[in-house]
């Protein structure tokens, strides 16, 4: 009786230690699920708020591109000597002052801040640009205009698109026809400056 009862006294207590090595093993496992999925909500949480502060980012350089061309356009209404340049300027001053004043009102039900004035970039830029005269202004005008509103698509095109407020977005996407008006007027200002030049040659 003695020997069989020891055999069988082991199996059971192998069998207990397995079976809560197992149970140990699903506690774990449920546990680094559970772990997991905070992870996975947390940074889905943070993807969120990334996104809405990037909606926020781009309405403030929005806001000092618009601010930036209106100034830039005034100058251009002032120096320019082109036809084509200061019709350029015109339309630019007219359509950003309007984008600029929605823009406005936009950030102010979203309790966003728009900056009032150039940054130290772009204040170097006019500056630069005032500096210049004659046919050299048209020239440079006419060219960072081409670059400026090449870059403006694309970021308001991308907010459009990829935008999580859909205010925003919605005012990026009404913007984008403007947009690519001023560019084919810039690129026709800046042939038409390229020709003035030949003809003066």
């Amino acid at each position: 009786m003695k020997k069989t009862f020891i055999p069988v006294m082991l199996a059971a207590l192998m069998l207990a230690a397995s079976c809560n090595k197992s149970e140990t093993e699903k506690t774990e496992a449920s546990t680094e699920a559970t772990s997991k999925d905070l992870a996975e909500d947390q940074n889905d949480k943070k993807f969120d708020d990334t996104n809405l502060e990037d909606d926020a980012q781009f309405a403030v350089k929005a806001a000092e591109g618009g601010l930036f061309e209106v100034k830039l356009a005034n100058l251009a209404q002032e120096k320019a000597v082109s036809p084509a340049v200061k019709e350029l300027a015109d339309h630019i001053a007219k359509d950003h002052e309007k984008a600029n004043t929605e823009l406005k009102a936009l950030a102010a039900k979203k309790n966003i801040t728009l900056p009032d004035r150039l940054s130290d970039k772009c204040q170097k830029d006019y500056d630069d640009l005032a500096k210049e005269n004659g046919i050299d202004f048209d020239k440079k005008y006419a060219s960072l205009m081409v670059q400026d509103h090449k870059d403006d698509i694309d970021k308001f095109k991308t907010e459009s698109e990829k935008g999580k407020d859909a205010d925003i977005s919605a005012w990026a996407l009404e913007k984008i026809p403007t947009l690519q008006h001023h560019l084919e007027k810039a690129e026709s200002a800046e042939k038409a400056v390229k020709n003035d030049i030949k003809a003066a040659n």
